[in-house]
């Protein structure tokens, strides 16, 4: 697999995971730090001409920098819910995000970098109906795609049920539901379902969510962008696991 960008590629070199790495010919100083990291690793860096990384990138806003990276460890929903001792929940339970359908890489990558700076402890997707994680949804994350934990599932549903079963309660995200967001102890072992734009959750995921809550819209549109509404939920869930983390009530 093929990442650009000067962030996801910082990042995936940090991470070990390159295994290849080109960067343009008449590279400046932003890419001082990318050459650091690569001689760090023992990565050989090729110079190469502005059309070669056009096409490794297929367009895309490359930087001056393509790598090949080794495909991102792929994780089960019964490791995800044990988290590794270096990657402890905040405020010492899971907060996890299941994505139901949602096939636009910027959004996906918006997310992921959202649920990296949230301590979020792992993401689930579908098999099917997802955006692939590709140099797309890198480079959208900034670089978080080479941090985050992801199980890929063949049925967003038997997900859901899986992680209740592991004592995790599902909040699942709906315009018409009679909940806020706010109304949630996000303090408590949580998972995020979250579903696509324009369609939201599927009728069976969203049967299987303990409790459906809504993002209050006070204005003239009907919904915010699915990624803009996991900010918003997943930092709630910050604030009140700090609050927790700090002994304030």
């Amino acid at each position: 697999m093929e990442i650009y960008g000067i962030n996801p590629v910082a990042e995936a070199l940090k991470g070990g995971r390159v295994t290849r790495l080109r960067i343009s010919a008449r590279a400046d100083r932003r890419m001082d730090q990318i050459l650091a990291l690569a001689a760090t690793k023992g990565v050989a860096v090729e110079r190469v001409d502005a059309q070669a990384l056009d096409r490794a990138a297929r367009g895309g806003v490359h930087q001056g920098v393509v790598a090949e990276v080794e495909e991102a460890r792929e994780y089960s929903i019964e490791a995800l819910v044990r988290p590794p001792a270096d990657l402890p929940p905040q405020g010492g339970s899971h907060l996890m995000v299941v994505l139901d359908g949602i096939e636009d890489p910027h959004n996906v990558g918006a997310i992921l970098r959202t649920c990296d700076a949230a301590g979020v402890t792992g993401v689930i997707r579908q098999t099917r109906h997802s955006a692939a994680l590709d140099g797309v949804v890198g480079k959208a994350s900034a670089g978080a795609l080479a941090h985050a934990r992801i199980a890929t599932v063949v049925n967003i549903a038997r997900a859901v049920e899986a992680l209740k079963d592991a004592n995790i309660w599902t909040i699942g995200l709906a315009g018409e539901a009679a909940e806020a967001y706010t109304d949630i102890d996000w303090t408590l072992p949580s998972a995020i379902v979250l579903g696509a734009e324009g369609t939201g959750l599927r009728r069976l995921v969203r049967e299987r969510c303990d409790r459906l809550v809504r993002v209050p819209m006070l204005g003239r549109v009907e919904s915010l962008n699915v990624s803009v509404a996991a900010g918003v939920v997943l930092y709630e869930a910050v604030r009140q696991r700090i609050g927790l983390s700090s002994g304030k009530g």
